[in-house]
């Protein structure tokens, strides 16, 4: 059964719209008398003065996560590369002397001004070399160039300065960021050291 809903009269104040704009007037004057005079009922902050908690698990600044050694965890794969949609990733890739490490990135670069901070490249790597927890999101640079952020850039931090978010981006097992051949030549290096 459908309801009737009749539509009241537009009288001779109402087709000149005075009555509605008058109205409008006196909410806007509303909210000014009201952020004026009572500033901390304001939704907004006050930014730089106050800054707000930020989530653990925001996406923030890209880091490179490093082993033990202090060398970049990436194996120069280009799976990172090959998922961001923005493509704003570029890797350089060379050898190592190392035969119990693969290859490692010469140049690892991530121009901020092309990403979009989707997170694909996180999801992407499977060694857990690139992470974006770090509590950096707000950028200001005068020069384009100055929005690259270069391995150099990208590796310095501590591993342990940034605590994971619960659920997000979990910490994967040694086994996997590392491979067994890191095991297996920590054991030859304490098996040198207790011969000599």
């Amino acid at each position: 059964m459908a309801k009737i809903v009749h539509r009241p009269e537009i009288n001779f104040l109402r087709k000149f719209y005075i009555k509605e704009v008058i109205l409008g007037l006196f909410v806007t004057l509303k909210h000014v008398i009201r952020n004026l005079f009572f500033p901390e009922k304001l939704p907004t902050v006050f930014y730089p003065e106050e800054k707000k908690e930020i989530p653990l698990a925001t996406r923030g600044r890209h880091r490179l996560m490093k082993r033990e050694d202090g060398t970049p965890r990436c194996t120069a794969c280009m799976l990172c590369a090959t998922n961001c949609p923005a493509f704003c990733i570029h890797i350089k890739a060379a050898e190592v002397d190392d035969p119990y490490k693969e290859k490692y990135p010469e140049k690892f670069d991530i121009d901020l001004l092309r990403c979009v901070f989707c997170g694909l490249c996180v999801e992407a790597c499977p060694l857990d070399a690139i992470r974006m927890d770090m509590p950096l999101i707000t950028f200001a640079e005068y020069k384009r160039e100055d929005f690259v952020l270069t391995k150099e850039i990208l590796l310095d931090h501590d591993n342990e300065d940034y605590p994971h978010a619960k659920g997000y981006n979990p910490p994967k097992p040694l086994e996997i960021t590392h491979g067994i051949h890191h095991f297996e030549f920590l054991k030859k290096i304490k098996n040198s050291t207790k011969q000599i």
